[in-house]
């Protein structure tokens, strides 16, 4: 069950009612001590003027106090009721708390010295046991709220420069964070560029020269080593121009050409260079597509693309001659691709990093929530190795390029 919550304005219009029905329950049952032959609405002004002061306990916290001094000091000459004291206890209580920092040792000071007066007017006009009842008492009404107030401001404003120390804290530690984040970004960057995208221009450069040795040679462009050349050398400049905006991104140099993801739009670009690479091998490649897009996330249009572009690959490396179907199918909560291709057991050869791209695949779609399956299977009477990710079309992070 929920606690219910008031704002200030409401708690304090509820502690003034609380007091002026209270007081005025008090007054109906006769229990309060009047001077003698004083109506009943002389002890009741002083209760209701205490109770509109106790609106402003917090906004005027000086103001109310003040006044509050002098109807406090009336009710008591006109006639003593509870409820008035109470609410006058409350108002030195609110002026502590909530008033200038200096009210807490101005408000004991005029305690004290209230206290020791009356004790000692008492004592001298009086009994000792009447003073000592007369101190015990003012010390009640005077200092007792204010010692109160004043150790929980001590604890909250404690509490609050803990927070505050907290958060400075909490600061720094993002600030160091990001630091290291932005160098580990940079570090990547660096290897990248200097590892692998100079293995990429190598590869495109002496593809290139190939290319110049097999024109003076006057092959023809049908040739299985002049296509195979052709696809080298277009796969590593479209790979360098990608790791370059990688590189780019990682850096974050501002540069004119951000990085842009893919989308799904560019599958047909997958399919040429697919076919391109895996014509030599027997390979056909088509695509079919059911159902609207829509508008896409972007980390699910991300992870799509490329669970698509490692799933062709992987069937150029791998599938036995025959036709490679790619199919999407765009659901209205989610999005599903299959891609099939030929396979015989026993087929296929060892690269380094091998079903690397499997377990990228399965980690995309499960961190968007997905299912993601591959494996071999029948299909159309013959064995086809199938790739099936579904992904949710809610998903909104989790993509990685």
């Amino acid at each position: 069950m929920d606690r219910v919550r008031l704002t200030a304005r409401q708690e304090d219009l509820a502690i003034a009612a609380a007091g002026l029905l209270g007081g005025l329950l008090l007054l109906a049952f006769g229990a309060y001590d009047a001077r003698p032959g004083l109506p009943v609405w002389a002890v009741a002004l002083p209760l209701a003027a205490m109770a509109v002061l106790e609106f402003g306990r917090r906004r005027y916290p000086v103001w109310t106090v003040c006044l509050g001094g002098v109807l406090f000091g009336v009710a008591v000459y006109l006639g003593s009721l509870m409820a008035t004291l109470l609410m006058y206890t409350d108002l030195l209580y609110a002026a502590t708390l909530y008033g200038p920092a200096r009210m807490s040792k101005v408000l004991q000071l005029t305690g004290a010295a209230s206290t020791l007066v009356l004790s000692g007017l008492t004592w001298r006009y009086g009994s000792v046991p009447g003073a000592l009842l007369v101190a015990v008492f003012c010390g009640l009404v005077f200092l007792t709220p204010v010692w109160t107030a004043d150790l929980l401001r001590r604890h909250r404003d404690r509490a609050e420069a803990e927070r505050l120390r907290a958060e400075q804290t909490a600061l720094l530690a993002e600030l160091d964070r990001r630091g290291a984040v932005v160098a580990e970004r940079a570090r990547m960057a660096r290897e990248l560029h200097d590892v692998i995208a100079n293995h990429l221009s190598a590869i495109a450069i002496h593809a290139t020269g190939a290319q110049a040795v097999a024109r003076r040679q006057h092959r023809d462009r049908d040739e299985p080593l002049v296509e195979a050349l052709a696809v080298i050398r277009e796969n590593s400049v479209q790979g360098l121009a990608e790791m370059r905006r990688m590189i780019g991104l990682l850096r974050d140099s501002g540069a004119e050409e951000p990085y842009a993801a893919p989308r799904l739009a560019a599958v047909d670009v997958l399919l040429d260079q697919a076919g391109a690479a895996g014509r030599a091998a027997g390979l056909r490649f088509e695509a079919v597509e059911h159902g609207e897009p829509g508008g896409l996330p972007a980390p699910l249009e991300l992870a799509a693309y490329r669970i698509v572009q490692e799933s062709l690959t992987n069937a150029v490396k791998h599938a036995a001659p025959g036709l490679v179907r790619l199919d999407i199918r765009y659901g209205e909560d989610e999005l599903e691709i299959t891609v099939a291709s030929p396979y015989r057991p026993g087929e296929g050869r060892s690269v380094p990093g091998a079903r690397a791209g499997l377990v990228g695949m399965g980690e995309r779609a499960h961190l968007l929530g997905g299912e993601f399956t591959a494996g071999p299977g029948e299909a159309d009477g013959g064995d086809v190795w199938t790739v099936r990710a579904v992904l949710p079309r809610t998903a909104e992070g989790g993509g990685r390029a």
